[in-house]
């Protein structure tokens, strides 16, 4: 079996140059590290203020939405309803 130099040539120049575009475009798809940073970090809920809930709920307090759910939390996947029966796909498993 014999390799074509040509097709050779041609994959590892196209790796090279798909390498050196992510090399220089790299630094400006990149997130400043401050925001990096500032992701990473946590905050208390009482700095975060009101979060618009949409279709007429309004807007509320991130400390009030986090009582509600610490209050009521949601119910366990099993207690709430029986698991659905499997999808049969092409007659197999």
């Amino acid at each position: 079996m014999r390799v074509d130099t040509a097709s050779v040539i041609f994959c590892l120049g196209a790796l090279l140059a798909s390498l050196a575009v992510a090399w220089l475009a790299f630094p400006h798809a990149a997130l400043p590290e401050a925001t990096v940073e500032a992701a990473t970090a946590g905050v208390p809920a009482e700095s975060l203020g009101e979060v618009e809930l949409g279709d007429g709920f309004g807007r509320l307090p991130v400390v009030e939405l986090l009582g509600y759910y610490l209050e009521n939390p949601p119910a366990p996947a099993g207690e709430t309803a029986a698991p659905a029966a499997p999808q049969r796909r092409f007659g197999g498993c």
